[in-house]
This record gives structure tokens, C-alpha cells and sequence, in this order.
């Protein structure tokens, strides 16, 4: 059989399964991009990581499917109003300093940063590596990082692959803190003795992706201050989801980073901007940053055009921050709540937006979990009235990471608690049949 013939058949295969549950094929025509997987009844199509497409089905002859996209609030897409300012973005050449969108977005967030100057990049992980390259400015030199700092797992080593600049890591505490006599303790005194490198730089998160959008106490922040201080380091925050931490504690953003000497902010996460990042410090390390982003590609030309969402972003979604606090609470209670509950978490650990909790059963794991909450099966269809697909992902040490969003309304969270008490409920009868 030709290759052609035999994608075909997968295809008619697929379609016609598609049919006895009920769900639409739509989106399977991009094989090159798209797999599917066929378990208990139930059609998955999965992208390259491994989590279903967000998008509803619910073409002619097939069932609506609600899906609450709990994966990342990277998912956000800029609404009607984002994309007006867009398209009516005043624009001019950036390399030159003469866009005045890009401009204005930079001049508001360093007076929101309460820092003198900022700078507007294309993303999270370049901010957070030119920030290394302008602390740390010779090769050789070294960061103090948490162990489970998105810095260090999830950038690709960027400072080291790039920048050339050696990671000290300290153990994490659950709440994204460190215990600072161990900091102190992995500052490097031997300089210039040629076996050590130059301690230049520590870094911190908030909020804390791996403990699960965990809060820094402005206590830690102040210790942490007075110890770099007393020996002439710098301190960078990777602060991501920073407005997130600023609602949670009820305080002006610059509260926080008085205790720093930069900070990266992200315009495409719970603030819905579609791209972009911000990098904020004193005006001669932001001219250094401005070099060491021209060379890493990341100088744009008419980025007014991103920059008006970010101003945007900004001005109108940090409010409403407090909406995604709200409804991951409501999401963790209910875990609780649940008949013979599935999976436990701690309340007190739920301060913003992400929650990470862990599947209690022996024998259902973190990954069937998820799986049983992004399938939709005829069952479901007519206890609940209607699919609902729930996307999450397994995360670290055996947990599972939800993160609530501008997408996700109360009423999507109400949507999902009711899929996770019949998951619930059909996991008990499975059970006690078996």
C-alpha cells in the first residue's frame, strides 16, 4: 500500500470513529502537526506536547464541547479592544529609538516598576537572559540561582550556552524562597584566585512557577536585599507573573522591586498581551541590555504594533488578576469537596493564579487523570448536557498544574468542577466493578 493510500485510510479510520463518539474530525487534516490518540472510546487529537487542542467542536451532527484550557495563561488570546489599539498603533523604526508606541510602553513601565528606565523584548526567556548578560558581564562570571527557578530548568542554559556565565544553584523552599545562610555560603571569595568563578548575580522568582505561583514575602525580598548588598552583588527578579504577586499582596509593584536591581516582566501571560516582555533597572544597565538584545535577534523595527497591547495589558488587566486568584481557589476547594475526593491539595498554598495539586489514587496516575479530564465520552454528554474538555498537564515530583486565566471565567471553572466530580464519580464505579 502507497503511503498516500494508507494516510487516507488512517483518515476514514479516524473520521469514522470520530462519528460514534460524537466528535467532530475538524483540525485532523494537519497529520504532519497533529496526532491522535483512540483510548476508551474516546478520539484525542494532541499537539507537539502532548495536550489536546483548545479548540470547541461543535460543526453540524456533532456534540458541542466546551473546553476550559487550563494549560497555561500563555494561551490568552488579545481580545476586540487589544486588537484595535493594534491596528491603530502609532509606529516608527525601534533600532533607531523612534517608535513612540514602543516608547510610551517602556516610559510607563519603569514608572510602574519604579525604576529609571525599561525595556520592551520579544519574550520571558531572552529578558531573562539579557539581564544575565548585563550583570554579569565577563565570561566566566556566575548567577546564584533556586534549584527549581524557571531560570535554570527551563531556558535551555541560556546563561551558560550564550552568555557564558556559570549557575550556582540553592535549594527551594515550597514557598519559592531560599534559606540565605546557603546563599551566603555558595558566594565565591576567592576572586581574582583562578579557580573559582566571580559571583555576580542572584536570582529569584515571583511568582514561583514549579511551587505553584507561590508568592515571595517582602520580608525574604528585604533579607535578600541586605545580604547582596554586602557583598556588592546584584539581584535580578524573574518576575514573570510579577502584577500577579503585586495583587496577591495588595501592593504597588514597585513595593516589591525596591529590593531589586532588574526585573523581567511577561505582557503575554495573565495579562493577555499576545508577545512581548519587559526589562526594567537602572538606565546604564538598560543601555547595556539594548546591546546584548541586538544580539540575540531580538531587536524589532515597527513593534508599536505589539507595544499597544502591551500598554494595553498594563493599564486595563491587572485588576482582574484577582478574578484568576479567585477561581483557582474555587478549583482547589473543590478538589477537596469532591465525593471520595481523587486528588488533595493545601489550600494555604494557593495564592495566585497556578495550582498544583497531587492525584491521592494508587492506581490513577497524574497523567490518566488529565487524560480522563480532556476526553469527552457519551456518558459525559448526557449527565452534564454537554462535552467538557479540561486541559491540564502532568507536572513535576507527580503533580498536576492548573493555571487560570483571562480566558477562564467563573462560569468555565463552575464547567470544569462539574467534569471533575463525574471523572470522579465514573473513577469510583470503575472501581468498585473491577
Amino acid at each position: 500500500m502507497t503511503l498516500k493510500r494508507l494516510t487516507c485510510s488512517l483518515r476514514a479510520l479516524l473520521q469514522r470513529r470520530c462519528q460514534i463518539t460524537n466528535i467532530s474530525s475538524t483540525g485532523l487534516e494537519q497529520p504532519h502537526c497533529i496526532s491522535s490518540v483512540y483510548k476508551a472510546g474516546v478520539l484525542i487529537a494532541r499537539s507537539y506536547y502532548g495536550a489536546a487542542r483548545s479548540t470547541d467542536q461543535a460543526d453540524d451532527g456533532s456534540v458541542p464541547v466546551r473546553t476550559v484550557d487550563l494549560r497555561s495563561d500563555t494561551v490568552t488570546k488579545p481580545g476586540p479592544a487589544m486588537r484595535r489599539a493594534m491596528a491603530k498603533a502609532e509606529v516608527g523604526d525601534d533600532v533607531y529609538g523612534e517608535d513612540p508606541t514602543v516608547n510610551e510602553l517602556q516610559r510607563q513601565a519603569a514608572q510602574l516598576f519604579g525604576m529609571e528606565d525599561a525595556l520592551f523584548v520579544p519574550s520571558g526567556t531572552m529578558s531573562n537572559l539579557i539581564a544575565v548578560m548585563s550583570h554579569c558581564r565577563e565570561r566566566g562570571e556566575e548567577i546564584i540561582l533556586g534549584e527549581k527557578s524557571h531560570l535554570h530548568i527551563y531556558e535551555q542554559g541560556g546563561s551558560a550556552q550564550c552568555a557564558g556565565v556559570h549557575s550556582c544553584t540553592v535549594r527551594n523552599n515550597p514557598d519559592g524562597t531560599f534559606n540565605l545562610e546557603e546563599v551566603e555560603s555558595k558566594i565565591r571569595h576567592g576572586y581574582p584566585d583562578s579557580h573559582y568563578p566571580r559571583t555576580r548575580l542572584i536570582g529569584v522568582e515571583n511568582t514561583h512557577n514549579i511551587q505553584g505561583g507561590r508568592v515571595l514575602p517582602l520580608a525574604f525580598l528585604k533579607e535578600l536585599r541586605g545580604l547582596a548588598d554586602r557583598y556588592d552583588l546584584a539581584v535580578h527578579m524573574d518576575g514573570a507573573r510579577l502584577m500577579n504577586a503585586a495583587v496577591a499582596l495588595s501592593v504597588h509593584p514597585s513595593e516589591i522591586l525596591q529590593h531589586c536591581d532588574s526585573v523581567s516582566v511577561c505582557l503575554s501571560k495573565g495579562l493577555g498581551a499576545p508577545v512581548g516582555c519587559l526589562l526594567g533597572g537602572p538606565r546604564e544597565f538598560v543601555q547595556r541590555a539594548v546591546r546584548a538584545r541586538k544580539v540575540l535577534g531580538g531587536g524589532m523595527r515597527q513593534a508599536g504594533i505589539l507595544a499597544a497591547a502591551g500598554i494595553l495589558a498594563l493599564n486595563n488587566m491587572v485588576g482582574r488578576l484577582k478574578d484568576d486568584h479567585r477561581n483557582a481557589k474555587t478549583f482547589a476547594r473543590a478538589l477537596l469537596q469532591a465525593d471520595s475526593p481523587l486528588c488533595c491539595v493545601d489550600l494555604s498554598t494557593v495564592e495566585t493564579n497556578i495550582l498544583r495539586f497531587r492525584v491521592q489514587q494508587p492506581g490513577l496516575t497524574p497523567q490518566e487523570f488529565c487524560t480522563r479530564m480532556e476526553a469527552v465520552t457519551p456518558g459525559e454528554v448526557e449527565s452534564l448536557g454537554q462535552g467538557v474538555r479540561v486541559l491540564m498537564f502532568p507536572h513535576v515530583e507527580g503533580s498536576v498544574r492548573a493555571v487560570w486565566h483571562l480566558d477562564v471565567s467563573e462560569e468555565d471553572t463552575e464547567l470544569a468542577i462539574r467534569k471533575l466530580n463525574y471523572i470522579t464519580h465514573k473513577y469510583r464505579e470503575e472501581r468498585q466493578s473491577a
